[in-house]
């Protein structure tokens, strides 16, 4: 355990961290292709939630809510990969930041068909 230096010390985290986060644990889960895109908006930027490549983050009480937006392939069984999109981003965010998450939803956007040429 780590001691802080004066009882007043504090320690912040940038959002553009939690989003870099989610969106590696995202990519590393066999299935997904590439990130979608992020909804954005006028309720977006008035509320200042960050997001940025097909992750919006929002942070209460040092508890995070994560929402994922990706493209998956399209021989992924959709359900498994979800969950284990959500494993693997609540594991990094707790183990990484030592915060709570609150919820991690997955948005599937489209899924990509591999177009081999047709053999001749």
């Amino acid at each position: 355990m780590v001691t802080p230096r004066h009882p007043n010390d504090t320690v912040t985290i940038a959002p553009d961290v939690l989003l870099t986060i989610a969106r590696l644990a995202t990519l590393e889960t066999p299935g997904v292709v590439r990130m979608g895109s992020t909804p954005g908006g006028v309720d977006r930027l008035l509320r200042r939630v960050p997001a940025a490549n097909g992750v919006q983050i929002t942070v209460e009480d040092a508890t995070v809510t994560v929402h994922l937006y990706v493209v998956a392939d399209a021989n992924a069984h959709l359900r498994e990969m979800s969950v284990e999109i959500q494993k693997a981003v609540e594991r990094s965010i707790r183990d990484i930041l030592g915060m709570k998450v609150e919820s991690v939803n997955v948005h599937i956007e489209d899924v990509y068909f591999k177009i081999t040429p047709a053999t001749q």
